[in-house]
């Protein structure tokens, strides 16, 4: 994950356990100092209070009465309605207030629907971050055998291209990205590139990438290769391995 995605997954977070007044401390003081000072964050605390709001609709108390206790004495046992009636008859008044409280119970309802809903937000976040993470990887290696760039293949089958070293493009002239995986077909361009940077891969109609597959980058005339095979010097290659 990237530092700018990994910053909003955070922020996701932040807002949604500020907007349900679970944050202490110095993590409190953090989302408040936000709130003042990044419209995006207080958006996003915004967006978190909206979604709680449709779970906190108010409502009156209602004390329980006894058609209610009825319906609940009949769906228990013969032998455990007594013992039951006689538990609640012998409550402290005020466990007795909360066991007739309908707003008690609907706050601990919402109290339920949002630790689920925490618990949502927390799994998407780890989706994503575990989404993120490269099943295969490939160091392109220089003539001087030192790693220039890497390629990160992951489990969707996208895959991209992460500089390490500044490349020298000379003017009219494009680096090209190419892979092979079958001899019989020959390198195929995933890509042209006029300056070094993190670039995806263009693998969408190429079969999935395995290990041992090659990928390689060369300096090619302005726009790619008029061949369709690469004409220039190879700056560097490697091939694909099993992340760690």
């Amino acid at each position: 994950m990237t530092e700018p995605e990994m910053e909003r997954a955070e922020w996701e977070r932040m807002a949604a356990e500020h907007a349900m007044g679970l944050l202490e401390g110095d993590e409190r003081a953090r989302a408040e100092g936000l709130i003042g000072a990044d419209a995006s964050f207080a958006a996003l605390v915004d967006t978190w209070q909206g979604r709680f709001l449709e779970l906190d609709e108010t409502t009156s108390e209602i004390p329980a009465g006894e058609t209610l206790w009825a319906r609940i004495e009949g769906s228990l046992p013969s032998e455990a309605r007594g013992s039951a009636r006689a538990a609640t008859t012998a409550r402290p008044p005020f466990l007795a207030s909360l066991w007739q409280s309908l707003p008690f119970w609907r706050g601990a309802g919402l109290a339920g629907a949002l630790a689920s809903l925490l618990l949502l937000v927390g799994v998407g976040v780890f989706a994503e971050r575990a989404a993120r993470q490269p099943v295969l990887i490939a160091v392109l290696l220089n003539d001087a055998n030192r790693p220039s760039a890497v390629v990160n293949a992951f489990a969707n089958g996208n895959a991209e291209l992460v500089p390490l070293d500044g490349i020298p493009v000379p003017p009219g002239r494009s680096l090209e990205i190419w892979t092979l995986w079958d001899q019989a077909r020959g390198p195929v361009s995933i890509g042209v590139l006029d300056a070094a940077r993190t670039v995806r891969l263009k693998l969408d109609n190429l079969p999935r990438t395995s290990p041992n597959q090659l990928f390689e980058i060369s300096l090619e005339p302005a726009g790619g290769s008029p061949t369709g095979r690469p004409t220039g010097p190879v700056l560097m290659k490697g091939t694909a391995s099993n992340a760690l």
